[in-house]
């Protein structure tokens, strides 16, 4: 997976928004907002060429303490739904 290009995370008065940049990217019929946790997984891989769902787990086992089996179920959900709202390439 990656992150499609022209995509921003934004901090809008406290709330972590996903910003279209460019004209490909100009659909301001919804707003995308992230909770931090969300955040904290966009940030880390909108900076690489691609990931997977298990790069995601090891990032939260880093970052949080959360078991195994809990991170791996809500890492699926996450990347299913950025890829239901077209923010995956």
């Amino acid at each position: 997976m990656k992150i499609k290009n022209g995509l921003e995370l934004q901090n809008v008065c406290g709330e972590h928004i996903i910003i279209p940049a460019g004209e490909e990217n100009m659909d301001f019929s919804q707003i995308i907002s992230l909770n931090p946790t969300a955040a904290y997984l966009w940030e880390n891989v909108a900076k690489r060429d691609n990931f997977t769902v298990e790069d995601m787990v090891q990032l939260l086992l880093d970052e949080y303490e959360v078991e195994e089996s809990v991170a791996l179920e809500d890492c699926k959900l996450i990347a299913e739904r950025w890829a239901e709202m077209g923010l995956l390439e």
